[in-house]
């Protein structure tokens, strides 16, 4: 158990100083000195710089995945889709904002394949999304709009969310980040 408790605080700090500081700028030995280790000790905890962006990017586009994959698979309506879209996206990004920080800011710094991988998975998310939209011109929920650009309005309008959940300044929470987005998106999209 105290394994996982200090794999947990590595992660946790390295993630933090990625943010900070930038992928690339971040070195093995930032992480060790952040943390008060030898930098030898840091490969305790991953085998490379690069597989800790891998693990980190990776594991939260698992869970957005998941998630998208669980509403299309539902029978709600897709405007109760594209909300339940912005929600859970809104959400998950809530409990791992900096996690979401790399998502938008530091995927090009993955190597092939992987890089090749994680994009894909990115497009197959968008194109959920787009068959939300589709969907929902096709039965008449939608107001005839492009599909593409309003794919990539609302995707837009969610991934600088995490900023709100960083900044210890910022006095926005969640439900009003949440209520905001969906009122926006409901009336550019869904027909009255």
């Amino acid at each position: 158990m105290k394994k996982r408790t200090k794999r947990e605080r590595f992660l946790k700090v390295a993630l933090q100083l990625i943010h900070k500081k930038g992928f690339k700028a971040t070195t093995m030995r930032d992480i060790a000195h952040e943390l008060n280790f030898d930098v030898a000790n840091v490969y305790n905890y991953i085998d490379s710089k690069q597989s800790l962006l891998d693990t980190f990017l990776f594991s939260i586009q698992d869970e957005f995945q998941d998630s998208i994959d669980f509403i299309v698979a539902s029978t709600h309506t897709s405007k109760e889709k594209l909300l339940l879209v912005v929600t859970s996206y809104i959400e998950i990004t809530a409990r791992r904002p900096f996690e979401q920080a790399l998502l938008a800011n530091e995927w090009r710094n993955l190597k092939e394949p992987r890089l090749h991988e994680f994009l894909n998975r990115r497009e197959g998310f968008e194109n959920k999304v787009k068959t939300i939209i589709q969907e929902g011109i096709t039965n008449g929920e939608f107001r005839k709009i492009d599909v593409e650009i309003t794919t990539q309005i609302i995707l837009s309008s969610l991934r600088w969310v995490y900023l709100s959940y960083i900044n210890p300044q910022s006095k926005i929470n969640s439900e009003i980040i949440e209520l905001e987005l969906t009122n926006f998106i409901s009336a550019a999209v869904i027909k009255n």
